[in-house]
């Protein structure tokens, strides 16, 4: 039952030749990948304006500049990111290429700050639809935790469905945003100016001083906004997910999704300056805004907030992609769990996608859905990727020297310096409203994946056979066998595991250890009746505890042996038909063979024995 429930939920297995069709073309590539990038105008302009609000009616006037600013910005960050794509058709974007070319710490710390994007883009995107929604309609406020929590799981379980499903699922509402929101900008745009209709103001701007104005506050105006560029390292990351030729069909989604960007960003920017959007801490956001005095509340104002909120659900897709995608690439160079590159039941890496998902809740739930609190931790990490990646190209170059490497390297260059300048600021203006969290997150995950390389390394080490001449190892070598038999009672699944055992080797010891000394000699007295020559060995347990006891006598037996004797412990475990009536019953036997593993002369075997329908039935009865 359990598995037509998930085969129903998820989809029923695919086979590993199936997986060349499990990739995106140009259409749904761009659906997938443009969705967190375009999403980010929801509330790229509204953070802007949190900032500049403070400068009264002067603030839509550097609206406009600080504007400029990211388009600008974003303009080097795509042709610096199609170089990425020439060069690492692999994958892996800036980790990928702050490894190869600056050294693994640099490496680790792209990736890390990856990490952290990717999952509050999950947190941010989904708290930012829910708040879209709840623009709409306010009655669900109460509710916004549970709602964006719920969003959550569901895009998990559309996800483990595989790229082909999601890529399918999501397209539509990608591309009603995209069409609505170009729809709002042109005809914003023609009714300001071919009808002259000048809407006041829905709310009034508050009053401000052109005293506050200062370099400081248009760059945190600056940094608020570069939100607006968070994604566009995505296509990148996810160049193995497109169909051949993959670079070519990235390097076309990367400049398509930059274009997308410039329109819907800057159309939006524009006309939150002409229709004098207001942002509102907890109200309509600035995108509402806009609409409603475009359209007032027609059937477009509300598709307008539906897609929107769509959209930004749809956002969290990307790192959706990105992650897993990211994370497999890490695992592989193995500084991540092995299970990161393992593909689920829909050639999904379905261990990336529950990590991110359940991370993402817990931020959630930590920062009650707040996209206003969220947003600070939001752009540092990717930003330090976006640098670490462009130095990292340079030194590409540099190394390579291929044919046009010098303008190669200029373009990446330039990248490297406008990024790091951006990351600068947006440390500075950010730290004390919670970028010091990515600060010290970074270290601390690079920290975790060096050990976990260290140990991995430990291991494959350990493991290795390279230093062993095949030929000379005996595989016949001759063990004295001593078999240990742990029983609670004599009982049918002892009596067997006594059967097996005694089939092994002559030499058996049965162990009990009781906490009631009339239930001990019980079974003496029934193991007198026996026709065995197998020794029990009974102990009693006045604290009431059976598993240390027992551990410490296996264990006593075993530091008496020799190298060439072996100790088998035959764990007897009975099995009943119906699955949930193991938990009615404790788990010994698992605590047993857990803590028996960690001796490295004592191996340990279970011997299940099923319980027939007869018996099952006299049970019932």
């Amino acid at each position: 039952m359990v598995k037509k429930f998930l085969d129903v939920l998820l989809g029923e297995a695919l086979t590993n030749e199936q997986g060349s069709h499990e990739k995106y073309n140009i259409p749904f590539g761009l659906a997938i990948m443009a969705s967190d990038a375009i999403s980010s105008v929801a509330y790229a302009a509204q953070e802007i304006l949190f900032v500049l609000i403070v400068l009264g009616a002067a603030a839509y006037k550097w609206l406009t500049w600080t504007s400029f600013m990211i388009i600008g910005l974003l303009v080097i960050l795509t042709i610096s990111y199609i170089q990425i794509i020439r060069a690492y058709p692999q994958g892996g974007g800036a980790y990928k290429v702050a490894r190869e070319n600056l050294g693994t710490r640099a490496g680790l710390s792209a990736g890390a700050g990856l990490i952290i994007s990717y999952i509050l883009t999950v947190a941010v995107s989904a708290s930012a639809g829910a708040d879209a929604i709840i623009s709409a309609f306010s009655v669900l406020s109460q509710y916004k935790i549970a709602f964006v929590v719920g969003i959550i799981i569901i895009l998990t379980i559309l996800n483990l469905r595989g790229i082909s499903e999601s890529s399918k699922i999501f397209a539509i509402p990608t591309y009603i945003f995209i069409l609505s929101m170009l729809l709002m900008i042109i005809y914003g745009l023609f009714k300001y100016f071919v009808l002259g209709i000048h809407p006041a103001p829905i709310y009034a701007i508050p009053k401000g001083t052109v005293g506050n104005l200062s370099i400081f506050l248009i760059l945190r105006a600056f940094s608020s906004g570069c939100s607006a560029l968070t994604g566009v390292e995505a296509v990148s990351n996810s160049v193995p997910n497109f169909q051949e030729p993959s670079q070519k069909n990235a390097k076309i989604v990367m400049i398509l999704l930059a274009i997308l960007i410039f329109f819907i960003f800057g159309g939006t920017s524009i006309l939150a300056i002409f229709y004098t959007a207001v942002p509102i801490e907890n109200g309509p956001t600035v995108v509402s805004q806009i609409a409603f005095g475009i359209f007032n509340k027609g059937i477009m104002y509300y598709v307008i907030q539906f897609s929107t909120a769509v959209i930004l659900l749809m956002a969290c897709n990307t790192a959706y992609t990105g992650f897993p995608m990211l994370m497999y690439i890490v695992g592989k160079d193995g500084f991540a769990p092995r299970q990161f590159t393992i593909r689920g039941k829909r050639l999904s890496f379905s261990f990336g996608i529950g990590a991110l998902s359940f991370i993402a809740c817990l931020l959630v739930i930590l920062f009650k859905a707040d996209t206003h609190r969220l947003i600070p931790l939001y752009a540092i990490g990717v930003f330090i990727s976006f640098t670490l990646g462009q130095f990292g190209m340079v030194n590409h170059w540099i190394k390579e020297k291929n044919k046009g490497w010098k303008k190669s390297a200029v373009i990446n260059g330039i990248g490297a310096l406008v990024t790091l300048f951006t990351t600068i600021v947006i440390l500075i203006e950010k730290f004390s409203q919670g970028a010091y969290v990515v600060v010290i997150l970074i270290p601390i995950i690079i920290i975790i994946q060096t050990r976990i390389k260290v140990h991995y390394n430990r291991v494959a080490l350990g493991l290795s056979i390279s230093n062993l001449n095949l030929k000379k190892i005996n595989l016949r070598v001759k063990y004295k066998h001593l078999i240990i038999v742990p029983i609670a009672s004599l009982n049918k699944a002892a009596i067997g595991a006594l059967q097996y055992a005694q089939s092994v080797s002559e030499n058996v010891i049965a162990i009990n250890i009781s906490t009631d000394k009339e239930a001990m000699e019980k079974l003496k007295r029934k193991w007198g009746e026996l026709d065995t020559n197998i020794m029990l060995v009974t102990k009693y347990s006045p604290f009431r505890t059976v598993i240390n006891p027992l551990i410490k006598n296996i264990e006593l037996i075993a530091a008496t042996t020799d190298k060439n004797e072996k100790i088998t412990v035959i764990v007897p475990q009975f099995v009943t038909k119906e699955k949930w009536g193991e938990i009615l019953h404790n788990h010994t036997s698992f605590f047993i063979r857990e803590t028996l593993l960690n001796n490295d002369n004592i191996i340990v075997s279970t011997f299940p024995y099923h319980l027939s329908d007869e018996e099952d039935k006299s049970n019932n009865h």
